[in-house]
C-alpha cells in the first residue's frame, strides 16, 4: 500500500519542519512578553543585625497580641522581588496591581499575617520614596471607579472583628467606616479602614496559557504609619498577608472559586533574590509534609527535635509544644530565625564544638562569629530539623550563617539564628525558607518542603490538572502553546505514523 505510506511519510516531514521552525522561531525571539519580570532591587546601605532583630522582635509582640470578573479557575502567578540578605534587602516582596485604573503596589510577603494592605492617600507618616530603588505609590477609592469602602455593618467586616482585625465600637453606627490597626511591640503600627476593589492578576490555565484576570476583593486602605515603617531605607507600599484568615487574597479568591485553597513559594537565596510566588501547589520530587497544629493563628509546626552534625541535641522535647506562649512557626515577613530560650544554647553549643580549629571563633555584639579561609561547607555542620510524622528539614551551613565580612582573604561567619530570649516561641524566617520550595497546603492543614534551585522551573498543580510553571522569561504569555507542549505532541504523532509503517511494511 504505497499511497498511504508515502501520505504518512509526508505527512511526517511536515511535522518535522512545523516543530522545529517553530521551536528555532521562538528561541530566536527575543520581544516575545514574559508572566515573570524579577527585577533586582538592592537598596543603597546595608542593615545592622540589631535593627533586623528589633524588627523581627516586634513582629513576635504583635503575635502575642494578637470591574472584571476572572471566567477561568487556575493557578495564580505573582511576581517575587528581594532577597534574604539582611546587609542588603532583608525581604522579599511582590506586585499587585489594584483599583481601576489599575495602579501597582510594591507588597512584602508575609506569611505570618493575614491581611493585604497599602499606603493610601492622603497618609500620615507613609515614606515616599525607598532604598530598594522603587516607586511608591498611594491607594485613593475616591479616583478608583469600582473602590467602596467596607462598613462596619458589613458581615465581612464582621468576620474581622471576631479575630481582631478589624475596630467597630458600640457606639459606631453600621454605616462608619470598618477600620484596622496593627500596632508593633517597638511602636511601629499602621491603621486604617477596609476598602473592596479589583485585583488584576496572571492566572496559568489548564491548557498552560497565561490570562490577565482580575476579581473583587477586600484589602486595607492604610492612612497612618509609625515607627520603622516610617523609614526609607527599606520602604514598600504595603504588606502582602499570606495567612489563613478569612479575608486572606488566598482565602478570598479560593472562595470565588478563581484558585485552590494552597499556596507555594520558592526564595531564591542568592544576593540577586527573586523566586517563584504561585497561588497552586508545587508538585516536585522529595517534598515530604508535616500537619498543621490546628486552632492557631499563624503557621504552627510540631518541631521534635534538632541535630547538629546527625547527633539530635539534648533538649526537652516539652521545649517545643505548643501552646499560647510556645510553638515553632513559619514566617517569611521574619528576616532571621529565632530559637526558643531554653533551645537556643545548646544549639549554638554543639555548633561551635563542630567547627575544626582552623576556623576561629569570637563574639561580635552577643553573636557567636567565626573566621576562616575554607568554604563554609567543609567547616561547618549541617542542621537537621525534624518535624511531626518524620518530616526531615536539612539546613545546609548558609541555613543559619550570615556572611558578616572578609578580614584579609578570610571570612567572618555568625550564626544568623538569634536567641527568642525569655521566650517558648521558635521563628523560622527568610533564612531557613530560602533556597527551597515551601508548600502551604491549606486545604489539607499541612506544609511540605524540599530544597530546590529556585532560579529553575517548576510543576504546580491544581483541581483541573498539571501546569508547568516558567521561571522568569521563560514563560510566553502571548496565549500560544509552549514549546515543550508542541514538541510532546508532535512526537506522539511521529510514534504514531512510525508504527503504522512498521505494521504495514510487515
Amino acid at each position: 500500500m504505497t499511497p498511504p505510506r508515502a501520505v504518512s511519510a509526508a505527512f511526517l516531514a511536515f511535522l518535522i519542519v512545523i516543530l522545529f521552525s517553530d521551536t528555532a522561531a521562538e528561541i530566536a525571539g527575543e520581544d516575545f512578553p514574559t508572566t515573570l519580570r524579577l527585577e533586582r532591587a538592592i537598596p543603597r546601605r546595608g542593615v545592622e543585625i540589631e535593627h533586623l532583630k528589633a524588627r523581627d522582635l516586634a513582629r513576635d509582640l504583635s503575635r502575642r497580641k494578637n470591574g472584571w470578573r476572572l471566567s477561568v479557575a487556575g493557578v495564580v502567578d505573582f511576581p517575587v522581588d528581594g532577597s534574604a540578605n539582611p546587609f542588603t534587602v532583608g525581604l522579599y516582596f511582590t506586585r499587585v496591581k489594584l483599583g481601576n485604573p489599575a495602579k501597582e503596589f510594591y507588597v512584602q510577603i508575609d506569611t505570618g499575617s493575614d491581611i493585604l494592605w497599602v499606603a493610601c492617600s492622603p497618609c500620615d507618616g507613609c515614606p515616599t520614596s525607598s532604598g530598594l530603588n522603587i516607586r511608591m505609590e498611594f491607594f485613593d477609592p475616591e479616583k478608583s471607579s469600582t473602590a467602596s469602602k467596607i462598613t462596619c455593618g458589613d458581615d465581612r467586616c464582621t468576620s474581622a472583628l471576631q479575630t481582631g482585625e478589624s475596630i467597630c465600637t458600640t457606639s459606631e453606627s453600621s454605616s462608619s467606616l470598618c477600620d484596622y490597626t496593627f500596632q508593633y511591640g517597638d511602636g511601629s503600627g499602621t491603621s486604617g479602614y477596609y476598602v473592596s476593589d479589583m485585583l488584576y492578576f496572571d492566572t496559568i490555565t489548564g491548557d498552560e496559557q497565561a490570562v490577565n484576570s482580575s476579581a473583587t476583593i477586600v484589602f486595607g486602605c492604610s492612612n497612618t504609619q509609625s515607627g520603622d515603617l516610617t523609614k526609607a531605607d527599606r520602604a514598600v507600599d504595603g504588606i502582602f498577608g499570606f495567612g489563613q484568615h478569612d479575608l486572606s487574597v488566598v482565602s478570598q479568591l479560593s472562595s470565588l472559586g478563581v484558585s485552590p485553597k494552597v499556596f507555594s513559594h520558592c526564595l531564591k537565596g542568592s544576593d540577586n533574590g527573586g523566586g517563584i510566588l504561585v497561588l497552586g501547589e508545587i508538585a516536585e520530587p522529595g517534598i515530604v509534609y508535616t500537619p498543621l497544629v490546628p486552632s492557631q493563628p499563624h503557621y504552627n509546626l510540631n518541631l521534635e527535635s534538632i541535630a547538629v552534625n546527625g547527633q539530635t541535641l539534648a533538649i526537652d522535647s516539652s521545649v517545643f509544644a505548643t501552646s499560647t506562649t510556645q510553638g515553632t512557626i513559619i514566617d517569611s515577613g521574619t528576616t532571621l530565625a529565632y530559637l526558643a530560650d531554653q533551645a537556643y544554647d545548646p544549639f549554638v553549643n554543639a555548633i561551635v564544638s563542630s567547627v575544626p580549629k582552623s576556623a576561629s571563633p569570637f563574639v561580635s555584639k552577643g553573636n557567636q562569629c567565626f573566621v576562616t579561609s575554607d568554604s563554609a561547607d567543609s567547616v561547618f555542620p549541617s542542621v537537621t530539623l525534624t518535624f511531626m510524622g518524620g518530616a526531615v528539614m536539612l539546613l545546609k551551613p548558609e541555613g543559619y550563617l550570615l556572611q558578616q565580612g572578609n578580614v584579609d582573604n578570610a571570612i567572618i561567619w555568625c550564626i544568623g539564628w538569634q536567641k527568642n530570649q525569655g521566650q517558648g516561641i521558635s521563628i523560622l524566617g527568610d533564612l531557613v525558607l530560602k533556597d527551597k520550595i515551601f508548600v502551604y497546603d491549606l486545604a489539607n492543614q499541612r506544609i511540605g518542603w524540599s530544597d530546590y534551585d529556585c532560579s529553575s522551573s517548576v510543576n504546580v498543580t491544581m483541581s483541573s490538572g498539571k501546569n508547568e510553571y516558567l521561571n522568569a522569561g521563560q514563560l510566553d504569555v502571548s496565549g500560544s502553546s509552549h514549546t515543550a507542549s508542541r514538541f510532546i505532541f508532535v512526537l506522539v504523532h511521529i510514534v504514531y505514523i512510525l508504527t503504522f509503517l512498521l505494521i504495514d511494511s510487515d
